[in-house]
């Protein structure tokens, strides 16, 4: 209901703008005609006419932006609400069962061992949000260091493996050939971030059996760079510029059961900004797969 009435905000502000747009046109068209005669009143008319219709025109864009901004806000709150909410809840289940009644070494065992996982996830929830607002400070790296990148990309494989309880051939590398140089400079826990997002994003977002594919590759001598492949839900052509902005979700009732808070992509880009790269999204459309590419500086001995 909430989206709903949003979107019929955006329609009549929109409305509102073209048709006060179009009444400023038509006011100035129709004094023009009248006064055409004296040059220095038609041009005035043409300036002031021209300064309202401009003015119109930026406010109404503003006001779209600002409903835009504040529905993806409201988004953010529900995801963020729903990826604390639901783990909290779980942790005080397992809790009240512990101290409610007896259980066996091996029932408290797997208790135990799900309430590590819910607090993962609650930790991972909010360094999410933290690394988020320390990714949109526009600064460069403070803490930068000469990083094997292939090393990197290779560790960030293996904890994703771990971390969805994936077979090794469910995520395949394809790295640089031995002896090619694969070091950047920068920040190793933000390249660590960014690289583990974009493998988070594909394997979150494959169809039914993960099959993703991560390429490495020096296209040239000053640049290294990242594919991240996946079969998954694909993303539309209009969507591939929005996904890295801040707090935006696909909309697409097959990705409802997806949690998550629309942040990992815009801070995939950050990081890379902040490098001196930058990252991209290429898709055939929905149900085809999507790839995430970072390219960054290659740092030459």
């Amino acid at each position: 209901m909430r989206i709903t009435s949003r979107r019929n905000t955006i329609v009549f502000f929109l409305t509102l703008g073209v048709c006060l747009a179009g009444l400023a046109v038509a006011v100035g068209f129709g004094w023009i005609i009248l006064n055409w005669r004296e040059g220095v009143k038609v041009v005035l008319g043409i300036i002031f006419f021209g300064a309202i219709v401009t003015g119109i025109i930026l406010n109404t864009i503003f006001l779209v932006r600002e409903v835009r901004r504040n529905e993806q806000h409201d988004s953010f709150i529900n995801a963020v609400t729903h990826e604390l909410k639901t783990p909290i809840a779980s942790l005080r289940l397992y809790l009240q069962t512990l101290q409610s009644r007896q259980v066996n070494d091996d029932q408290r065992r797997e208790f135990y061992q799900l309430m590590l996982l819910d607090t993962d996830r609650l930790l991972g929830t909010v360094e999410q949000v933290l690394k988020a607002g320390k990714a949109g400070m526009k600064r460069a790296a403070a803490h930068r260091i000469e990083v094997e990148f292939g090393s990197l990309v290779r560790e960030c494989i293996d904890l994703a493996r771990t971390r969805h309880h994936l077979q090794p051939e469910a995520v395949r590398f394809e790295g640089i050939v031995d002896g090619v140089a694969t070091r950047v400079l920068g920040d190793p826990e933000e390249l660590r971030t960014a690289v583990s997002n974009v493998l988070d994003n594909a394997i979150k977002y494959s169809y039914g059996e993960v099959s993703v594919s991560v390429e490495l590759r020096a296209p040239d001598e000053e640049h290294i760079l990242l594919r991240v492949r996946d079969r998954g839900v694909g993303i539309p052509p209009e969507e591939l510029k929005q996904i890295f902005k801040r707090f935006y979700r696909v909309p697409n009732r097959a990705l409802a059961h997806v949690k998550g808070t629309g942040l990992g992509l815009f801070i995939v880009r950050a990081i890379a900004r902040k490098h001196g790269g930058h990252a991209y999204a290429e898709s055939d459309g929905e149900g085809r797969g999507t790839t995430i590419t970072i390219e960054l500086p290659r740092s030459v001995a």
